[in-house]
C-alpha cells in the first residue's frame, strides 16, 4: 500500500477535520487544509508547524457550496504540493428540521452541502486522481446514513446516505485501477457540530473517534463504521430493525 504523503482535508477548521489534520501531521504528512474560516485554519497551521516543523501545511478559504471554487482550490493545492495523494471529503452540515414543518430552507442547505457539494469535491478529486492514475478518495458519511431517521435528522440522514452511495459508485468504477475509495460511517463523536445537540449516548471524545477514523483511512478500507465498537454491531442492527424501533431509539 503506497504512503499517501500529500493529504487534502475539507472542513478542516474545527472538529473532526481539524483533529484529522493533527493525526496526519503527527505521521509526517503534508497537508492541504480548507474551510470557510480562514482564521481558524491559520491558527491550526501554526499549531501543526510548531509541533511538526518538517511538514508542509498549505491553506485555502473555501465554501464547498461554491462548486467552481472547489475545482480551483483542489487544482491549486495539487500544484503547490506537487500532487495530491489523498482527499478527505469531510465538510458537512448537521442542521435540519422535520419534513413539512415549514423549514425547507434548512433542509435544502443540508442536502446541498452534504450531497451536491460532496459531488463537487469528489469530481474535483477524481479529476486529479484519474490524470495520475493514483490516489485515495475518502468520503465521510454517517452511521445515520444506514436508515431513514425521524425529526431533525431526516434530511441529514438522507444526504449522508446519498454521499455514501456516491462513494460506492466511484469505488465500483475504480475497482481495477490504483485509485482507492473509502467511505466512513462515524458514530457519535464529539465535535463542534454535535455540541449544540448535547451529549449523545455512546458518544466518544473527538480524539478517540478521530484516531479510529484515521486508522480506517490508513488501512484504506472500502468502508468502515467508526469507532468499531459499538458501531459495527449497532450498524448491523440498524439494517434489520423494524422502522418503528429505529424511530423510537433515534427520536
Amino acid at each position: 500500500m503506497p504512503e499517501r504523503r500529500n493529504i487534502l482535508i475539507t472542513g478542516a477548521s474545527s472538529g473532526l477535520g481539524a483533529q484529522m489534520a493533527r493525526e496526519f501531521a503527527a505521521r509526517g504528512r503534508n497537508l492541504a487544509l480548507c474551510a470557510r474560516r480562514l482564521d481558524r485554519l491559520e491558527q491550526l497551521r501554526d499549531e501543526l508547524l510548531a509541533a511538526h516543523p518538517g511538514i508542509t501545511v498549505t491553506l485555502a478559504q473555501l465554501d464547498v457550496n461554491d462548486h467552481d471554487r472547489v475545482f480551483t482550490v483542489f487544482r491549486e493545492f495539487a500544484d503547490e504540493l506537487g500532487g495530491l495523494d489523498r482527499v478527505v471529503v469531510n465538510a458537512g452540515l448537521g442542521k435540519g428540521q422535520p419534513i413539512g414543518s415549514g423549514r425547507f430552507d434548512a433542509n435544502a442547505r443540508t442536502a446541498a452541502t452534504n450531497f451536491l457539494a460532496v459531488l463537487a469535491q469528489c469530481e474535483a478529486a477524481m479529476e486529479i486522481f484519474r490524470a495520475h492514475d493514483a490516489g485515495h478518495l475518502v468520503v465521510v458519511s454517517s452511521i445515520s446514513a444506514l436508515r431513514g431517521m425521524p425529526g431533525n435528522r431526516t434530511a441529514y440522514a438522507a444526504s449522508k446516505a446519498a454521499a455514501a452511495t456516491l462513494a460506492e459508485g466511484i469505488r465500483a468504477d475504480t475497482l481495477r485501477t490504483p485509485i482507492a475509495v473509502t467511505t466512513l460511517f462515524p458514530g457519535f463523536i464529539a465535535s463542534e457540530m454535535t455540541a449544540a445537540a448535547g451529549r449523545a449516548p455512546l458518544q466518544v471524545s473527538t480524539e478517540k473517534g478521530v484516531r479510529s477514523m484515521v486508522r480506517a483511512i490508513e488501512r484504506e478500507s472500502a468502508s468502515a463504521k467508526v469507532p468499531a465498537w459499538p458501531w459495527i454491531p449497532i450498524g448491523a442492527a440498524l439494517r434489520w430493525l423494524p422502522l418503528r424501533m429505529v424511530a423510537a431509539i433515534s427520536g
